[in-house]
Formats: structure tokens, sequence, C-alpha cells
């Protein structure tokens, strides 16, 4: 008797089951790492709506519970309010003309001095980078009083110069940012250059500069966001109210000879200062990105 045929089941490749496996596994991780995303980003916003919402009420119904987030009869003036009440466009004037010195001083110095760490060879160059770079362990208060007595000695109180000034000296963080994304250019542009008889100024203004957009602009972010949202030094070296920035501006909204505790001004005059950093954010925010990934500060 003939034996019959047994035929073996019909199985899926391993690799194509594998494949699958991964791809439901990606796709799991990527709608996980979305939820968490959202959810940050709720919560990050959250505070922001309220702001809104408190500068759109009446005083009356700041404090009512339970908390209305919209607003039944939206009081869009109150952002008049906050002009009328205080200097406030002196404020923003003062912060702009504070704020704009800053951002250049800080690219000027910064990126002369992450030029010569990169690029330019002489003695001790590692060893005044590393001292360059302890700075940044030393606490800003332990400077505050020397500061204070040096500009005292020059006559600098009650101006904008101790404001201003010290960003044409450098800051630590920046000459490391901007020396981490000046390494990635190709030494072989300079060496053309240089055979065109270029010089090192012209190569740094013309080839260097030019390919370390995205870096700069990180770099003038950061101090666009400290130098706007900087509360402490106007507070100490400043002292004539036509000179406040807006930072100290806003402390009339709190309660003040000029203005009495009144929350939907000071949430008014909070967005208000709040609104050039959102601008400046969302229109630098893609080189913003591309200088933190390629100077390696990613992670």
């Amino acid at each position: 008797m003939a034996r019959a045929i047994e035929t073996p089941p019909v199985a899926v490749p391993a690799p194509r089951v594998a494949r699958l496996s991964r791809t439901w596994r990606r796709r799991l991780w990527t709608t996980l790492a979305l939820v968490v995303i959202v959810a940050g980003a709720i919560v990050v916003t959250l505070p922001l709506a309220w702001m809104v919402s408190t500068s759109l009420k009446k005083s009356t119904e700041v404090f009512v519970l339970p908390p209305q987030w919209i607003p039944p009869n939206p009081q869009w003036g109150n952002y008049k309010s906050v002009f009328e009440s205080a200097p406030f466009a002196r404020y923003f004037l003062n912060s702009a003309i504070v704020t704009g010195s800053s951002v250049f001083g800080t690219l000027l110095s910064c990126s002369l001095a992450a030029y010569a760490f990169a690029r330019l060879r002489f003695p001790g160059r590692n060893l005044i980078f590393v001292m360059l770079l302890s700075t940044l362990m030393l606490p800003a208060t332990v400077t505050i009083v020397p500061r204070f007595i040096v500009f005292e000695q020059l006559d600098w109180l009650n101006s904008f110069k101790p404001l201003i000034v010290p960003s044409f000296f450098g800051n630590a963080f920046n000459i490391f940012l901007l020396r981490e994304f000046f390494r990635t250019i190709p030494n072989d542009l300079e060496d053309a250059a240089r055979l065109d008889g270029a010089t090192t100024l012209r190569i740094f203004a013309t080839i260097v500069l030019p390919l370390s957009k995205p870096a700069l602009v990180t770099v003038a972010l950061f101090s666009f966001i400290n130098s706007w949202n900087d509360f402490f030094n106007p507070l100490l070296y400043l002292s004539s109210e036509e000179k406040y920035t807006i930072a100290i501006g806003v402390i009339n909204f709190t309660g003040s000879n000029r203005v009495g505790p009144q929350m939907h001004l000071l949430m008014a005059a909070s967005f208000l200062a709040t609104v050039p950093v959102l601008i400046v954010f969302f229109i630098a925010q893609r080189q913003f990105v591309k200088g933190i990934v390629f100077s390696g500060l990613k992670g």
C-alpha cells in the first residue's frame, strides 16, 4: 500500500514576521511619544492660556470660583489701560535698546573669540579655553558686589551701560557653542581663500560667518531672551523710572504708588512683555534647532 504524502504546513517566513513586529513596535513607540509630547505641550501652555484669559477679565472676575477660562465679556480695553496706567511704551523702548545692543555685543565678541579658539594657533590656547570654561562654574551671585563697585567707580549707575557693556566682553557658554560649530567647517575652504590672498579677518567675515548662521541665530536667541527677561540687573543698576526696562515696569501692576494691585492689568502687561519673545522664537526656531544639533549640544 502506498503511503500518503504529507504536505507540510505553510508557515510565514520568519524575517517577514520580524519585520511586521518591528513595524508595529515602532508605530507604538511613535504614538506614545506623540501622546507624551502633546500632554507636555498642554501642561506648558496652560499658564500662558490662563494669563491671556485673566488679561481679558474684569477685576471682579479674576478670583471667581470656579474659574472661567473664557471670559463672558472680554475686556480688550485692559491692554489700553496698561499703557495709560504706566509709561509702558517707554519700558518697551528701553528694553529694545538694551536687548538689541546686548545681542550685537554678544555676537561680535563671542564669534571673534570662538573663531580664535577654533582656528588660530597660539601658545596656551587650550589652557586659556579651559580657564574660560571654568568660569561657568562660578556662581553669578559671587560677582554682584565687585561688579557693582566697578560700575559705581565708573559712574555708570542709573544708565544702560552696566546692562550693555559686559556683553562686548564675551560669554563662556556662547563662545563654547560657536567654537564647536566653527570646528565643523572644513579647513579646505579657508585654505583655498588664503591661496587667493584673503586675510584671516576676511575669511572670518566672508566665509565662516555666512556658513555659521544656525549657530549665530542660536546665540542671538539665547542673548535676546536673557536680556529681555533680565530683572535683577536692571533692578540693581537703574533707579529712575524713565530708564526702567519692561521686566521692572511690570512691577507697577503688583502694587505701587502709581497703580494699585490689579491682577487683570498685571496679566495683560505680562502677556505684552512675552509677545516679543514668542515672535522671535517662532521666527528663529528652525535655525535654533540646527544650531543646537550641529554644535554638539543635543541630548
